[in-house]
């Protein structure tokens, strides 16, 4: 059965209001599992700053009143940053790109996930290169790195070390973000499916309640795409996986030198990686 124009546009339709209303749930997903695990580490932050203010009221000598306060300020700023973060990641930003701190955002996730990996004994290895901002939706690339760090921490059921890197690749003109564990790995039958929704290599939920749903990788691909990026994978089995999101560059355009005002008119006288990779 043929479908005419104007019932394969409302279905092209239908379909970008599913991917989007998707896109929304992965996210609301996320939100709630980051809820969940910052509540822990919020309530520790609260503790720390309870137990200094009482040290301070035993002890109101001044060195002592000096060393609780100091400890209290940084209790008091690592709980705004937890906060911070939350409300960042879950504020409707606007759908369209802008100039983003790659180095900001890497750094506001891994503070998300901080109490997740030590609990689960996984070392984050921190990389920065020189790189110019990436031109992104902030809130959506974030979306993209805490499923990938996720799931490279899943991938790590006795721990182990995942290296986040960011680099700039000229050749490309792209802000490059590597996210590499050392676990488990794939091997090249499931490497081919890892991008198609419902694909999923775990039987549901781990202990943390996370995976298990096939969704997000098909999810952070359609975002990279939309971005006008890429997104690679490389496995081997035994050895771990790497994942990288390549995102266009933002160079901010050169501010056009004046024109110079034309000389009065004056009367006078005459006198210039790893073996297998999907993409």
């Amino acid at each position: 059965m043929s479908v005419g124009g104007s019932d394969q546009a409302r279905l092209i339709e239908q379909i970008a209001l599913l991917k989007d209303q998707l896109a929304q749930a992965q996210k609301l997903t996320a939100l709630g599992e980051l809820i969940s695990t910052t509540t822990h580490e919020f309530n520790n932050v609260l503790m720390t700053i309870i137990n200094y203010a009482k040290l301070g009221q035993r002890h109101p000598d001044a060195e002592t009143a000096a060393r609780s306060f100091d400890k209290i300020l940084i209790a008091a700023n690592r709980a705004a940053r937890i906060t911070n973060g939350i409300l960042g990641f879950a504020r409707n930003r606007p759908p369209g790109f802008e100039p983003t701190d790659m180095v900001k955002l890497i750094d506001d996730t891994l503070l998300l996930l901080e109490r997740e990996m030590v609990k689960y004994r996984v070392k984050i290895e921190r990389r920065i290169l020189e790189a110019p901002p990436a031109l992104a939706n902030t809130n959506h690339i974030q979306q993209v790195l805490l499923n990938l760090l996720i799931n490279a921490r899943q991938a790590m059921p006795q721990g182990g070390v995942i290296l986040v890197q960011l680099s700039h690749d000229a050749q490309t003109d792209t802000v490059d973000l590597y996210v590499r564990d050392n676990g488990t790995g794939m091997p090249p039958e499931t490497l081919r499916h890892i991008f198609e929704p419902f694909y999923t290599t775990k039987s549901g939920p781990d202990a943390s309640g996370k995976g298990g749903t096939g969704l997000g990788l098909a999810a952070c691909r359609d975002i990279v795409e939309a971005h006008h990026g890429k997104i690679r994978v490389e496995s081997a089995v035994g050895k771990g996986t790497a994942f990288t999101v390549k995102l266009p560059a933002h160079h901010p355009a050169p501010v056009a030198a004046p024109i110079a005002a034309p000389a009065p008119i004056v009367a006078t006288t005459m006198i210039a990686p790893m073996p297998i990779s999907v993409e």
